[in-house]
């Protein structure tokens, strides 16, 4: 009897957590993105290593893919919650980076040797690093912060590096022949992408455009993601050669961009410092 109400009167660790009864059902959804997109990037990887190397791709991608949605669903449910915002930055870096890197250093990087391989971790830590370095910065609120200067990343985002770091990949599906220092080329290739990951150039993330749409563009706008989907349904490799090829063309533009809006904010600021000299002649 006297085990009995010791054992009754023990509260575990947190009062026991919520019970299921507590959660409301929309909570479940964001999350069960997030789980499914981890699936879909460590199968990619399994996919990899035997030799399924096109459908590993599109797994990765199906992956990142899922991992943007999950965000997006739970504000949209207000379903955010604290456990749902862990689970997936835990996600991010298993689809943007370990996913990735791992799949394409046994589709090239391999061919390599160790320099893959090193590659391979660079970039994979790389994306955890950037992704932390988001995370801090996403939860300081800096009131005096220009509201512009809030429409770019600090470095190239994870997904945007996903994306990026399996362009030779693309190249191969797409016909090239890989020459004997592709893979040297590869590893080159994916050690640049990590530096752009972790660096403080500007990205434009295009959030204000995502926020709202003129009413006069909305149809165009339709009409343009439509041609897209079209197109990546029906020419995958091509259209993703093309969109990572248009998104490093794009950076360059984008730094240069913030340097000016910059420049023009710092010219009157100048200008209101300058005392002016009252003394007489």
């Amino acid at each position: 009897m006297t085990v009995q109400r010791r054992l009754s009167s023990f509260q575990p660790h947190g009062q026991g957590g919520p019970r299921i009864r507590e959660i409301p059902i929309r909570m479940l959804f964001p999350n069960l993105i997030t789980v499914l997109a981890i699936c879909a990037g460590l199968s990619g990887i399994r996919l990899a290593f035997e030799n399924r190397f096109e459908t590993a791709v599109t797994m990765v991608l199906i992956a990142a893919f899922l991992d943007g949605v999950d965000g997006r669903m739970a504000r949209a449910l207000k379903a955010t919650s604290r456990f749902g915002a862990q689970m997936d930055s835990l996600a991010d870096i298993v689809n943007f980076g370990a996913a990735p890197a791992m799949v394409l250093y046994a589709f090239l990087l391999h061919g390599c040797g160790p320099i893959g391989w090193m590659a391979a971790l660079i970039f994979a830590i790389a994306c955890g690093l950037r992704l932390a370095r988001f995370n801090v910065l996403d939860e300081q609120t800096d009131r005096d912060l220009p509201a512009w200067q809030r429409e770019y990343f600090v470095g190239v985002p994870a997904p945007a590096g996903a994306l990026l770091v399996l362009l030779p990949a693309y190249l191969v599906f797409n016909g090239v022949v890989p020459w004997p220092a592709y893979a040297y080329a590869s590893a080159g290739f994916t050690i640049v992408i990590a530096v752009l990951m972790i660096s403080r150039l500007p990205v434009w993330s295009a959030k204000t455009v995502s926020r709202r749409i003129p009413g006069e563009s909305f149809l165009p706008v339709i009409l343009g993601v439509l041609v897209y989907v079209l197109l990546l349904i029906n020419y995958p490799w091509i259209t993703l050669t093309v969109s990572a090829l248009a998104y490093l063309v794009f950076l360059p533009f984008s730094a240069l961009a913030y340097s000016r809006r910059a420049g023009h904010e710092e010219a009157p600021r100048a200008q209101d410092e300058v005392v002016p000299d009252l003394g007489e002649d």
